[in-house]
């Protein structure tokens, strides 16, 4: 018998590049590179914590028998720049920062403003509607805290 038969166990098959395999590695090898690598890393941190508070601020509520306490972290935000806002029975907190940045130049007649605005805002919804004549709120250190009043319903006799 003939030994190139292809069932023979000696007998291997011709190898072929790899050019698939290759491309891949270069592709792979590209992308994890410099600069791409941090130009990609970069348009990842900025979708994960996009302006001005990581993607929103941190809120906790908190719910005893007479009141719900609606806690908000917003350091270095001046109360002017906070907004409440009670619709039903939903609470919105909205932040907003204008900044206005002009540049003159007297000599050449060169004038130039900038104007950065930045917002976010955060709903809370509440179990129950609520009296919105009765909500207090305060702001210190950076603690942002509303205090809102349960309303305790009408009892209903059944005839």
């Amino acid at each position: 018998m003939s030994s190139n038969l292809p069932n023979d166990k000696h007998h291997s098959k011709p190898k072929f590049p790899d050019h698939f395999g290759d491309f891949m590695k270069s592709m792979n090898d590209f992308f994890s590179e410099k600069p791409i690598r941090g130009f990609l890393q970069s348009i990842d941190d900025f979708f994960k914590a996009p302006f001005p508070f990581d993607g929103g601020f941190q809120v906790k509520t908190d719910e005893t028998d007479t009141e719900y306490i609606v806690t908000a972290e917003l350091p270095g935000v001046k109360r002017e720049q906070i907004h409440l806002n009670m619709t039903g029975q939903y609470l919105t907190i909205s932040v907003e920062n204008n900044e206005l940045e002009t540049a003159e130049d007297d000599n050449n007649q060169i004038y130039r403003r900038k104007v950065f605005r930045q917002q976010s805002s955060r709903t809370v919804a509440l179990p129950a509607a609520v009296n919105d004549r009765k909500i207090k709120a305060s702001y210190r250190d950076g603690l942002l805290q509303i205090r809102i009043p349960r309303e305790k319903g009408r009892i209903i006799e059944i005839d």
